[in-house]
């Protein structure tokens, strides 16, 4: 009969338990994040996110841009908006007011403040003299420029350009002219004139427009971002 003790035979290699040590790795990082495969460690979990879940592509601040794009562009504009493809007139803007239109609104729109003048000046001045005529004159050039912002103001037209079917326009969208549009616009076509040029401003000021592409833009004009466009 043997007397083999298999007990005190020596214990293999590791015992026969089970070594926690050489166990394979588990999947996934704390509270079951899957680990990043660039190595990064997983995002630490907060009070809001007790999972520790990464934020999602294309939120603020992630590669993705803002809205998600690639490319981080800004979002398309609402559904039914304009595209704007250039700082001119957007699509469907009328054509652009005719030379013989503009100059023969202008001429109505004179001659009109200038009658104000006159009638407003004639019980305080002699017009039998050059001092009549010249308190009319700056009196004409005051009313033109309160006149032609106001009227400017509401809806681009003054009343010689409703006359000839005209009207002024923001550049950029085809709107009515700004408030400060329309004043800078009326300023720019009256004040040189005052202060320096007197009426040879306004053919500078014209024949600018003349050769202006592709808007026929006067000086007036570029100055308060605006177009004279038809209205027919």
């Amino acid at each position: 009969m043997s007397t083999h003790d298999p007990s005190s035979d020596p214990a293999p290699e590791g015992g026969d338990k089970p070594s926690f040590d050489k166990q394979p790795p588990q999947p996934g990082g704390p509270q079951g994040v899957p680990p990043d495969p660039y190595g990064a460690p997983p995002p630490p979990p907060s009070a809001a996110d007790p999972y520790g879940t990464p934020p999602p592509s294309g939120s603020y601040g992630a590669p993705g841009g803002y809205d998600g794009s690639p490319y981080g562009a800004p979002p398309p504009p609402a559904y039914g908006a304009p595209y704007q493809t250039g700082p001119g007139p957007v699509p469907g803007m009328p054509p652009l007011g005719g030379w013989g239109a503009r100059i023969l609104a202008r001429l109505v729109d004179f001659l009109l403040v200038q009658a104000v003048a006159i009638v407003v000046v004639l019980p305080f001045a002699n017009l039998g003299d050059q001092g009549g005529w010249v308190g009319a004159a700056w009196l004409g050039y005051a009313l033109y420029l309160v006149y032609d912002g106001v009227m400017l103001s509401r809806d681009g037209q003054t009343f010689g350009k409703k006359l000839m079917k005209v009207r002024v326009a923001m550049l950029v969208d085809g709107s009515a002219p700004t408030s400060a549009a329309a004043w800078t616009r009326a300023a720019t076509f009256v004040l040189p004139a005052v202060i320096c040029c007197g009426a040879l401003w306004w053919p500078v000021d014209g024949l600018f427009g003349v050769f202006d592409k592709p808007y026929r833009q006067c000086i007036h004009d570029k100055a308060a971002k605006t177009v004279v466009v038809s209205t027919v």
